[in-house]
């Protein structure tokens, strides 16, 4: 990305660029954060009140594909994001996306054992991040993730019976 570009498609001079922004990374950061915000994020706090209530598996669901199928349509996105987030200003993007998600998800757990929840939430964790970086080292694409995720989460919350 040439901030020159940058500043002739905003329509701005470059010195109004480098007057808000101090660096490329912090721009680049930026960036992403309003996209994630408009595309990713866009609702997802008023999705709690909108969620089916069928099963812990479907709520779950309903808000993984909300995160997720942005990304599917825009995969460069994804990367981006994925390279911005162990950069400068990176934490600040990790945490943005936290900061949207976590209470939609403790919000679907509420009702769930406490200590099965605060399970659930470490390995799904674990499992997205171990997707993103599957992705990102192009050992999978992107229309992997959110069908990798939806096996974990069923998994999870349907456990077989004897």
């Amino acid at each position: 990305m040439q901030l020159r570009e940058v500043a002739r498609r905003a329509r701005v001079s470059m010195a109004t660029i480098y007057k808000r922004y101090a660096t490329r990374d912090e721009l680049i950061v930026a960036a992403l954060q309003w996209w994630m915000d408009a595309n990713r994020y866009a609702g997802l706090a008023a999705l709690a009140d909108e969620l089916p209530g069928d099963s812990l598996y479907a709520d779950l669901m309903h808000v993984q594909r909300a995160i997720f199928e942005p990304w599917e349509q825009h995969p460069n996105m994804l990367r981006s994001y994925f390279q911005a987030r162990s950069g400068p200003g990176g934490q600040g993007l990790i945490q943005h996306g936290i900061d949207a998600v976590v209470p939609v998800i403790k919000s679907i757990l509420s009702s769930a054992d406490p200590a099965f929840a605060k399970d659930l939430e470490l390995i799904l964790t674990g499992v997205i991040f171990g997707f993103l970086s599957q992705f990102a080292q192009g050992d999978i694409e992107v229309t992997d993730i959110l069908p990798g995720i939806e096996r974990a989460v069923y998994w999870l919350t349907n456990p077989p019976t004897d």
